[in-house]
């Protein structure tokens, strides 16, 4: 079993700046065999959206080419911990923004976190 707990959103002016935080826990197997990480985000009356991932070994990719060149996923300074550094935010990033997790065939997500990014 995987828990996420995602942190780090808020409200943001446009231009402004948001780092999300996804800690895991939970059984060390399961946390040790984590293969990808996701951030996604679901917008009022849109459907879920993949934003980037992150694999076990560290390769990445920006998935939403509308975030590509602001976004960037990396591993947490803290163990077990995948960040969503998000720049030059938009009115049209605001969203709940949340962690998934594949591990052992298993997908995990967290609660989500709101974005909300002002004009």
């Amino acid at each position: 079993q995987v828990r996420l707990v995602e942190s780090g959103g808020g409200l943001v002016q446009s231009g402004g700046s948001l780092r999300l935080s996804c800690a895991a826990s939970g059984s060390i197997l399961s946390i040790r065999n984590i293969n990808v990480t996701s951030w996604y985000r679901q917008a009022p009356e849109k459907q879920r959206e993949l934003v980037a991932y992150i694999t076990r070994d560290s390769r990445t990719n920006i998935i939403l080419d509308s975030v590509k060149g602001r976004f960037t996923i990396s591993r947490g300074n803290a163990k077990n911990m995948v960040d969503l550094q998000m720049n030059s935010l938009k009115p049209e990033d605001t969203a709940v923004y949340s962690c998934q997790a594949t591990a052992l065939g298993d997908i995990y997500w967290g609660q989500g976190t709101q974005v909300t990014v002002s004009s």
